[in-house]
């Protein structure tokens, strides 16, 4: 499987989803990516533990 770098556009829409309330499988399912690509995403790019 080859590995592609999400894009700025696909993490600020991440961001929007999230704090829309969305859960990590609806934004997933909503930009195309694997659940597990999501979760990693707002791990790394979390202020702290609570987000």
């Amino acid at each position: 499987m080859k590995y592609k770098q999400l894009t700025m556009m696909l993490r600020y829409q991440i961001e929007a989803l999230k704090k829309e309330g969305l859960s990590q499988r609806a934004i997933a399912l909503n930009i195309c990516v694997h659940h597990s690509t999501v979760s990693r995403e707002l791990k790394r790019n979390s202020l702290d533990n609570n987000e």
